[in-house]
């Protein structure tokens, strides 16, 4: 969603007037931009309550920095940037160092296809938050957001050593999860 002309004052007016904490401006570009932020959160939350946390503190950065928003650019991948950066940092704050073993992630038979087609959105992020925060990270920084493992160490402060086994220890974990909603939906 980009900038429109509906509200009659030009790009550079809106964000000058976000930048200048005018409340009707930053009104408009929180409630314009919620439905796509809150999802990606979501991806790298617990659960809705820290979702909701990155998403406000995600915005607060938003305002406080508008100013730098180069006219004429993408806003949405501007703020998606900020939103990424600030789950990265809540993962930073959050999550103490520690080190699992490669050992869990033989011997863990496949989920297939059919499994995840068959599954809301809602249950593969329900999946997907079961995930410790460290593999949660990763995973949401190599699968979605298509970073390389050398970028998500330095975003995470991590090797990328500790980035590649956590994805791999991620999707292994990630596949048992899948697995174990599936007999448990037929469990029912």
């Amino acid at each position: 969603m980009e900038f429109t002309l509906r509200y009659k004052v030009s790009e550079e007016q809106f964000i000058e007037a976000c930048a200048n904490y005018e409340s009707w401006a930053q009104k408009i570009l929180y409630e314009e931009h919620y439905s796509i932020m809150f999802p990606l959160c979501c991806r790298y939350a617990i659960d809705e309550e820290q979702a909701l946390d990155i998403l406000h503190d995600g915005f607060i950065k938003v305002f406080k920095n508008i100013s730098r928003y180069k006219i004429g650019t993408s806003l949405v991948a501007w703020i998606r940037t900020i939103m990424v950066n600030t789950a990265i940092d809540q993962y930073r704050k959050n999550t103490k160092r520690r080190v699992d073993d490669l050992d869990a992630a033989y011997g863990i038979s496949d989920v297939t296809p059919d499994v995840v087609s068959e599954m809301s959105a809602k249950d593969l992020l329900s999946c997907l938050q079961q995930l410790t925060p460290a593999y949660r990270a990763v995973f949401n920084l190599y699968v979605i957001e298509g970073f390389s493992h050398k970028e998500i160490a330095g975003k995470l402060n991590i090797t990328e050593s500790t980035s590649r086994s956590n994805l791999v220890k991620a999707r292994t974990k990630l596949k048992a999860i899948i697995k174990n909603a599936q007999i448990d939906r037929y469990d029912r």
